[in-house]
C-alpha cells in the first residue's frame, strides 16, 4: 500500500492573486438592511427617513379626548355637566358686574352729582344775591342797611365756600376745574369794586355808581355765565349717571334665561333616559337661577321705577326752581340798577330807547314766569305745588309795584319811586317785599324737592342692596348643585 509523502508543504491549489498561493476565504452575501461599506457602482442615492410629525397642542390633544369622550353616556354627562357650570357661574358672575355698576352710579347719583349740580346752583345764586344786596345797599345811601350788608357778606361767603368744595370734587384739568379757578380769580375783583363803589357813595360823589355798574358788568359779563357754565357741568354729569343706573342689565338677563333653558334640558333628558321626574342637584341649580333672575329683574325694575321718579319729580323740579330763583335775583338787581343808573345807558328796542337794565328786568321777569309755570306743572303734590303759586302771586304783586316806581321815576320823582323799590313803609308796597316773599316761596319748593328727590333715590338705590353679592353667592351654589346632580348620575356607570 502506497501512502502518500508526508510534507508540510500545502497542497497546490488555485492561486490566490497574490502569489502566496494562500486559499480565499468563500463570500458571504449580503445582509438585508446592512449599510454599504463603499460605493457601488450604478446604485441609487439613499433616501432619507421621512420627517416626524409636528408634535400636536395639549388643546388639540384635550378636544381629541373630549370628543371620543362624548361618544360613551359618561363623557357626554361630563360635558353637559361642564356647560351647565360654566353658563350657572356666567350668569352670576355677569349679574354681579352689571348690578355692582348701576348700584354704584345710583349711589352716585344720591350722594355725588346731584348734591354737586346743587352745590353749582348755590354758587350761581350765591353770586347773583351778592350782586342784588351790593345794589340794594348801594340804593340805601351812605346809610347802608345792616341787612343788606350782612346779606351781601353771606353770599359772597357761600359763593367761596361752594368754590371750595366744588374744587375738591372736580377733576383736574377738566372744564370745572377751570371754571372754577376763573371764578376763584374774579371774586376778589368783584369784591373790589364793591368797595369802591361803597366809598365813593358814603362820600357822596357820582364814581360809586360808574364803580357799582362795572363791578355789575364784570358779574353779568364774566362771573354769572362762568357759574352758569359749571352749573350746566354738573348737570350733565348727573344725567351721566343717570345713565348709567337706569338701563336694563340685557346681557345678565340672557344669560340667565340661556342657563335656565340648559337645565330644563338637561332634567328632560335624564328624564326620558331614566323615567326619573327630578334630579336633585338640577332642581337646586334651577331654583338658584330663577331666585337670582327674579331678583335682578324685579329689584332693577323698582330701581329703574325710584331712580326715574326722583329725576321727573325731584331732579327736574330742582333745576327750574333753581332757574327761577337765579331768575328772580337777576331781575332784583337789574331793577336796582335802574334807579343807579338814571338812564346813563340805554339800548334800542323796536325803534325806541330804553333804560338798559329795565330791560333786562324785564326779560328776568319773563323767564321767572316761564321757570314758576314749569314748576307748577312739576309738582305732583299740594305740598310742592303750594309754595309755586305764592311765588306766583307775588310775582304779579311785584311787577305791579314796579310799574308804579317806573311810572314816578320817569316823571322825575326819585324818591317816591326809590320808596317804590327799596321801602321799608307798609304803605311804601315796595318791590322788595314781593321780592322777598318770592325768594322764600322758591326756597320753601327747593326744600320739598330735595326730599321728594332723596326719598325717591334712595329707594332706587336699596332695591339693588345686596344683589351684586347674592347673585354672586347663589350662582355659585347653583353651579355645585347642576355638577352633584350629574355626578350623581355618573356614579351609575361606576
Amino acid at each position: 500500500m502506497t501512502q502518500p509523502p508526508r510534507s508540510s508543504t500545502a497542497p497546490p491549489g488555485p492561486s490566490s492573486g497574490n502569489g502566496t498561493g494562500a486559499p480565499t476565504m468563500p463570500a458571504i452575501p449580503p445582509q438585508p438592511g446592512a449599510a454599504p461599506t463603499g460605493p457601488v457602482s450604478g446604485a441609487a442615492p439613499a433616501v432619507p427617513p421621512p420627517p416626524a410629525p409636528p408634535r400636536r397642542t395639549a388643546f388639540a390633544e384635550g378636544v381629541d379626548r373630549v370628543r371620543t369622550a362624548a361618544t360613551t353616556e359618561p363623557g357626554r354627562l361630563r360635558v353637559i355637566g361642564a356647560v351647565l357650570a360654566l353658563l350657572v357661574v356666567a350668569f352670576g358672575a355677569v349679574t354681579a358686574w352689571q348690578t355692582s355698576e348701576r348700584s354704584s352710579a345710583a349711589d352716585d347719583v344720591l350722594h355725588t352729582s346731584q348734591p354737586l349740580s346743587s352745590a353749582a346752583a348755590d354758587i350761581y345764586r350765591a353770586l347773583a344775591g351778592a350782586n342784588t344786596a351790593a345794589s340794594s345797599g348801594f340804593l340805601a345811601g351812605g346809610q347802608e342797611t345792616e341787612e343788606s350788608r350782612t346779606q351781601y357778606e353771606q353770599d359772597i361767603r357761600t359763593a367761596a365756600e361752594g368754590l371750595v368744595r366744588a374744587a375738591n370734587s372736580s377733576e383736574p384739568g377738566s372744564e370745572s376745574a377751570q371754571k372754577i379757578t376763573e371764578l376763584n380769580r374774579l371774586l376778589p375783583e368783584y369784591k373790589g369794586l364793591i368797595e369802591r363803589a361803597r366809598a365813593n357813595n358814603r362820600q357822596g360823589y357820582p364814581l360809586g355808581g360808574a364803580y357799582l355798574r362795572y363791578a355789575n358788568d364784570k358779574m353779568q359779563g364774566d362771573m354769572l355765565p362762568a357759574a352758569e357754565e359749571l352749573y350746566n357741568s354738573e348737570k350733565d354729569r348727573l344725567d351721566d349717571d343717570y345713565a348709567d343706573a337706569t338701563p336694563y342689565p340685557w346681557v345678565a338677563i340672557t344669560l340667565g334665561l340661556a342657563a335656565l333653558g340648559a337645565l330644563g334640558w338637561a332634567q328632560h333628558r335624564t328624564y326620558r333616559r331614566t323615567n326619573r321626574v327630578l334630579n336633585h342637584g338640577l332642581v337646586a341649580a334651577s331654583g338658584a337661577t330663577v331666585v337670582v333672575l327674579l331678583w335682578l329683574v324685579v329689584g332693577h325694575s323698582v330701581a329703574r321705577a325710584g331712580l326715574n321718579d326722583s329725576y321727573e319729580h325731584g331732579v327736574r323740579s330742582l333745576n327750574v326752581l333753581h332757574d327761577a330763583q337765579i331768575a328772580a335775583l337777576k331781575a332784583r338787581g337789574n331793577e336796582n340798577l335802574t334807579l343807579v343808573n338814571r338812564g346813563a345807558e340805554s339800548v334800542k328796542v323796536d325803534g325806541e330807547f330804553q333804560d338798559k337794565f329795565d330791560v333786562e328786568f324785564n326779560k328776568s321777569m319773563a323767564q321767572l314766569a316761564e321757570g314758576l309755570d314749569a314748576a307748577r306743572g312739576l309738582a305732583d303734590d299740594p305740598s310742592g305745588e303750594q309754595p309755586v303759586t305764592a311765588a306766583t302771586t307775588n310775582m304779579d304783586e311785584w311787577q305791579v309795584r314796579h310799574a308804579e316806581a317806573r311810572e314816578a321815576d320817569n316823571e322825575g320823582d326819585y324818591q317816591t319811586a326809590l320808596n317804590r323799590i327799596i321801602g321799608d313803609d307798609p304803605e311804601d308796597k315796595a318791590t322788595g317785599e314781593c321780592f322777598d316773599a318770592v325768594d322764600q316761596s322758591l326756597a320753601d319748593a327747593l326744600k320739598h324737592e330735595e326730599r321728594e328727590f332723596e326719598t325717591a333715590a334712595s329707594g332706587g338705590l336699596d332695591a339693588m342692596t345686596g344683589l351684586p353679592v347674592g347673585a354672586a353667592v347663589l350662582a355659585v351654589l347653583g353651579a355645585a348643585g347642576a355638577v352633584a346632580g350629574i355626578g350623581r348620575r355618573l356614579s351609575e356607570y361606576r
